[in-house]
């Protein structure tokens, strides 16, 4: 009976936890749109209404921070375009679906999307951190994410499980640079470069078959 108790006391207080954290990454989200990279530790304390010893109990300090907001915000852009990737549609269109939703998604929240990618620069202690060495994991990620639809259904032939990695970082680097690019400067329409991107990208992917028996691409 007391092991019992004590079991649901500490799935009790997991959860709790868990709901707390989360409840301060949705702080420190609000402050991100409103500050971008230069969004501090005392800001989100405070809009979470703590202190800030207390955010660095849950978080460590603003890497553990930023790795935490990373991983939220990474995860559901993976999910985003695997959905567009999974679309029932000729594969060209699901390319260029793939490419206008990564774009859509810096272009929705380029504060969030500026503090990921671009942190606080020139700065130390509170306010910045090494950008490469942060925001490098979250490209590697979805470059290799990408690297195993791209093997899972296009028929590269011999060595296609290294040429799928080479396409799968190579496409996430084209991604981010030209996404970058564009979100700075806006030189065209959104269509326009996703058009111009899937240009780039339609060489050998057009002509590869799908897996036999895969889902497709």
């Amino acid at each position: 009976m007391e092991t019992t108790q004590r079991t649901h006391q500490r799935a009790d207080q997991q959860s709790a936890a868990e709901r707390r954290r989360r409840e301060l990454l949705e702080a420190a989200d609000r402050v991100v749109l409103r500050d971008g990279p230069g969004a501090s530790m005392n800001a989100i304390a405070a809009e979470a209404g703590i202190t800030k010893p207390i955010l660095y109990r849950h978080f460590g300090d603003k890497g553990g921070l930023y790795a935490a907001l990373a991983k939220r915000h990474t995860d559901a852009l993976l999910a985003s375009l695997r959905a567009a990737l999974d679309a029932p549609a000729a594969r060209r269109q699901r390319v260029e679906s793939t490419l206008d939703t990564y774009l859509a998604a810096i272009e929705a929240r380029p504060q969030v999307y500026r503090f990921l990618m671009h942190p606080a620069e020139g700065s130390s202690g509170d306010t910045g951190f090494d950008v490469g060495r942060h925001s490098a994991p979250l490209l590697r990620r979805m470059g290799e994410d990408l690297a195993d639809v791209i093997e899972e259904r296009v028929d590269l032939g011999p060595g296609g499980q290294q040429l799928a990695r080479m396409w799968g970082h190579g496409i996430v680097g084209m991604m981010h640079a030209a996404g970058d690019w564009w979100l700075g400067e806006r030189p065209c329409s959104r269509e326009e470069l996703v058009h111009g991107l899937a240009d780039l990208l339609w060489g050998r992917l057009a002509a590869a078959g799908d897996k036999a028996g895969g889902p497709g691409f």
